[in-house]
């Protein structure tokens, strides 16, 4: 088996595992697992910007907090739950695209600095719009039918499916025109306006993907948790986190967003559980260890110098 097809293989594997926890697992244990699959969306949703594009974009969390906020405003105004999540997609799209247009005109740090901005001013406007979005004290979402354990389940099954959704994105982006040119305004920005390439339209194509599947998300979890307000919707720790996942797995390939949106939460999970206190010292003390000594990620990683380093002999590959 090539290592292309081990990968699919393991992804598969990865994802029947997470479907399958409503089975044979607790709560707590399907809580996880949905939380695993909506960073994993979100995380390969920030790829095509920050991987492919190579532009630090810290918006994320407005993204998400207006997913969270037009599904909700839908559904409270009678919209059917499916129809209210994919308004929140469209919404957030066009937000995007609108957005992208001016603030994609920076680069380097300023673009870091003009996106984070974005996500204060986003959370201002809706803690200030108390009439419709009910400002500081947060809205209450309709909650979904059925006991706790059908709609864990549901949710699993839907964050699970947006994952998935934004992986195939992800494959046939990287296959495309767009991802060369994508890449090409990683590498040059301006040698890939020479030769012909439409840098403007791409980056905020790039831009808009990049929003879409967090708007999605963003409108699933409001209508899990039934209730949120600015301060959890547009966290600035959510807006850090997604891209410390892709640097952890591999910015710009397509597994790494999923591999590193796995081992965050897990790390994440395993540290609130039994260093309560010091979780977010250890856990940050590690991310900044893994971005200087690892900052290709674990795909991009030469496994067989190192394992030649630690003096195990790496097994030469044959034929496919």
């Amino acid at each position: 088996m090539t290592g292309s097809r081990m990968r699919y293989a393991l992804l598969a594997a990865w994802i029947v595992l997470l479907a399958a926890t409503p089975l044979f697992a607790d709560n707590y244990t399907v809580r996880i697992a949905i939380t695993v699959a909506m960073y994993s969306a979100m995380a390969l949703s920030w790829n095509f910007i920050g991987g492919f594009a190579g532009y630090p974009s810290f918006s994320t969390a407005a993204f998400f907090g207006l997913g969270c906020y037009v599904g909700a405003l839908a559904q409270r105004n009678g919209v059917p739950l499916v129809l209210a999540w994919t308004l929140a997609t469209i919404f957030v799209t066009a937000f995007a695209v609108a957005l992208g247009a001016i603030i994609l005109r920076l680069k380097g740090h300023y673009f870091a600095i003009g996106s984070i901005a974005v996500v204060e001013v986003v959370r201002l406007v809706i803690s200030s719009w108390g009439s419709l979005t009910g400002g500081g004290d947060g809205l209450n979402v309709p909650l979904l039918s059925g006991g706790p354990d059908r709609v864990a389940a549901t949710v699993l099954y839907v964050m699970l499916a947006v994952m998935l959704a934004a992986f195939v994105a992800t494959v046939l982006v990287d296959r495309a025109r767009l991802g060369f040119g994508l890449r090409c305004i990683n590498q040059n920005e301006d040698a890939a306006d020479m030769v012909g390439i439409d840098t403007t339209r791409y980056k905020i194509m790039g831009y808009a993907l990049s929003a879409l599947f967090c708007g999605t998300v963003g409108a699933i979890y409001a209508s899990w948790v039934g209730y949120i307000d600015p301060t959890d919707s547009f966290s600035i720790l959510l807006t850090v986190k997604v891209p410390v996942m892709v640097l952890l797995g591999g910015a710009g390939t397509v597994f790494g967003p999923v591999v590193g949106a796995g081992l965050f939460v897990l790390l994440e999970e395993f540290f609130w559980a039994n260093f309560l206190e010091w979780n977010r010292a250890i856990l940050g003390g590690i991310i900044v260890f893994l971005i200087f000594f690892l900052p290709g990620g674990f795909l991009k990683l030469d496994y067989r110098k190192l394992l030649r380093r630690i003096g195990i002999p790496a097994k030469q590959g044959g034929a496919a």
